[in-house]
């Protein structure tokens, strides 16, 4: 029988910030890391360089830095990343029945 790998994928789309990273870069392409910080309400400088960092080194993430005065660095979702589009998108409409159905469930009772 084989390993489930559930907990392998989960680690890279689990937690507060992640989820919110790839939603912004997959419906904006690239982005700044400003513009990600303005995207994403609440996020700390900290927790999204972190983050950004641990998505690059699972290589969904690409940063590109340019070589220009200021600095220009910019996210993207690279093309490895771009497989978890189905799977995000399956994610978010299991979401959103479920909470439709948590919502009717508590309507009910």
């Amino acid at each position: 029988m084989s390993e489930c790998k559930v907990e392998t994928a989960l680690e890279i789309l689990t937690g507060k910030w992640k989820p919110k990273i790839l939603f912004q870069l997959l419906n904006h392409k690239t982005m700044r890391f400003n513009e990600l910080m303005r995207m994403i309400p609440g996020v700390t400088q900290r927790m999204l360089t972190q983050h950004l960092r641990e998505l690059e080194e699972q290589d969904i993430v690409t940063r590109t830095v340019y070589a220009e005065v200021p600095p220009k660095v910019e996210y993207s979702i690279s093309d490895y990343g771009s497989t978890l589009v189905p799977v995000l998108q399956t994610m978010d409409e299991w979401g959103r029945k479920h909470a439709e159905h948590i919502q009717k469930r508590n309507e009910t009772n």
